[in-house]
């Protein structure tokens, strides 16, 4: 069979730079209105939306691997799915970064064209909202639901449901928790069938409390012990909280590093994007003061109140309350640390 010969590939048509930077089209300049920074402020944007692009994309194949019926802890997917979130991580650092850049637009700058952008605003970006709810932030838990997608297009309100509508990140991690045998597996333990290990652990923990913090026996019991009495509305399961915390308390045995990086990569993408928002606000109090924003939001107001309820993984750090010192934990039976470790 005869090799076809491929055709050299030359940077700017690699790049579609004919494309992207002719992409930049002032409303002032079309107005006739002298507003240098408007450049800036298009440059800054489309940046972000093309970092939001690149976070949509490793967020699909990681939830392309958790969508497995089985995937083993020490696999390679475990470890791409924490490098690719990790990524992500690093995407928002970058993306936290670039507010500063934004921030030399100075408020006398931005109202020479911010009129001109009504109705437009950062709110109709459907690929942020996109990412929140692939990472798992129910339409029930956001702030300002009436308000949400009632800026958007029919065809971006059905990207944002189409989204919506498919099995969350967040939902795949509970289903990946839920699997793991640590704590029910009769070939590690005597007792599985009354809580025996969490029952033990019980005991380690009432006696690290001070009396301040005896209240949170109560939590512990409703969240590890108590199936029944399981607090409604929370997004992760019984058995996917216990195993969760097991992998935040026993992280040193080998099987579990590579999960517990997961765990914590979660929650490290929770809190760039807090720290991101809390940044735009910032940037939008220096910049607009209380003027509502050029979408109809009530502006920084608005942000700040995403800011406080838009957290995904609160759960996976909440548990953090319920961990013991090293030297406190119940000792393994030596047939799970044989199967944690890599012996043979």
């Amino acid at each position: 069979m005869e090799h076809k010969e491929r055709l050299p590939v030359y940077y700017s048509d690699y790049l579609q730079l004919g494309k992207i930077l002719s992409a930049q089209q002032p409303e002032s300049a079309k107005e006739g209105v002298k507003a240098d920074d408007e450049m800036l402020f298009i440059i800054i944007h489309q940046t972000y939306e093309l970092w939001f692009k690149q976070i949509l994309h490793e967020l699909g194949i990681v939830r392309g691997i958790f969508n497995q019926p089985n995937i083993h802890n020490n696999a390679p997917d475990i470890y791409n799915s924490v490098h690719r979130l990790k990524r992500i991580c690093g995407i928002m650092e970058v993306a936290i970064f670039q507010m500063g850049v934004l921030e030399t637009m100075t408020p006398l700058d931005f109202l020479d064209f911010r009129d001109l952008l009504r109705p437009a605003s950062g709110f109709q970006s459907i690929q942020f909202k996109m990412i929140e709810a692939t990472l798992g932030l129910n339409y029930e838990h956001r702030y300002g639901k009436a308000y949400y997608m009632s800026q958007l297009t029919p065809e971006d309100i059905n990207k944002v449901k189409g989204a919506e509508q498919e099995k969350s990140l967040l939902v795949l991690i509970n289903d990946w928790l839920e699997r793991m045998p640590f704590v029910t597996n009769v070939a590690y333990w005597e007792d599985t069938t009354d809580c025996h290990f969490w029952k033990k652990y019980r005991t380690a923990y009432a006696n690290s409390l001070s009396e301040a913090e005896l209240q949170n026996l109560k939590i512990f019991d409703s969240i590890f012990i108590d199936d029944a009495a399981y607090p409604e509305g929370r997004s992760f399961s019984a058995n996917a909280s216990r195993n969760a915390l097991f992998i935040m308390l026993y992280r040193d045995q080998p099987l579990l590093q590579l999960p517990y990086e997961l765990l914590n990569t979660l929650l490290e993408i929770d809190e760039s994007l807090s720290m991101w928002r809390h940044r735009h606000i910032h940037l939008v109090q220096r910049t607009i003061g209380k003027r509502v924003g050029t979408g109809g939001s009530t502006g920084a107001e608005y942000l700040r109140g995403a800011a406080d309820s838009h957290y995904i993984f609160k759960e996976l750090s909440e548990l953090t309350s319920f961990l013991l010192p090293r030297n406190q934990l119940p000792q393994l039976p030596e047939a799970l640390i044989n199967d944690l470790s890599y012996r043979k």
